[in-house]
């Protein structure tokens, strides 16, 4: 179900990409093994927690979020990890930990690892952990608007 509502989204838009059913994955790790993708190709979403505002950060399966980096950046106070009581409403017809890296769509500022940005090619959960889609990064970029800075740490 969530598949096609990004598949709509994406079709309004003339964009190319390609929707897969896969068995469940439930770590971006998981996820790239099952798609036959690079680590570095697949886009994993974290939520952040932005000095009281709900941020979604987007970066490659292989990395982690430096949240100093994230603070500095952002020239705020405090960030964190958030809690998935403080989103688990936010994704309406999404699993929980499969929502794709559409914040825009969600009400979201978007943040973009700059090593995800220098990918051709992204591949995402559509909402599930059994849906993925993939498309070009420009496209992606397009559509959502994200800042892309340099907030990650390698796993």
């Amino acid at each position: 179900m969530p598949v096609r509502n990004l598949s709509e989204y994406l079709n309004q838009h003339d964009v190319r990409y390609v929707a897969m059913n896969h068995v469940p994955a439930y770590t971006s790790q998981e996820l790239a093994e099952v798609a036959h993708v690079s680590g570095h190709d697949i886009a994993k979403t974290v939520i952040l927690n932005i000095d009281g505002q709900l941020t979604m950060a987007v970066l490659p399966a292989c990395e982690k979020v430096d949240l100093r980096k994230v603070q500095e950046f952002t020239k705020s106070r405090w960030v964190s990890i958030a809690q998935e009581s403080e989103f688990q409403n936010r994704f309406p017809l999404c699993e929980l930990g499969g929502m794709p890296p559409f914040g825009n769509l969600y009400g979201m500022p978007v943040l973009v690892s700059s090593t995800l940005a220098n990918e051709d090619v992204i591949a995402f959960n559509a909402g599930s952990h059994t849906e993925l889609v993939k498309m070009s990064f420009d496209d992606y970029s397009k559509l959502v608007e994200p800042t892309i800075l340099n907030f990650t740490l390698m796993h």
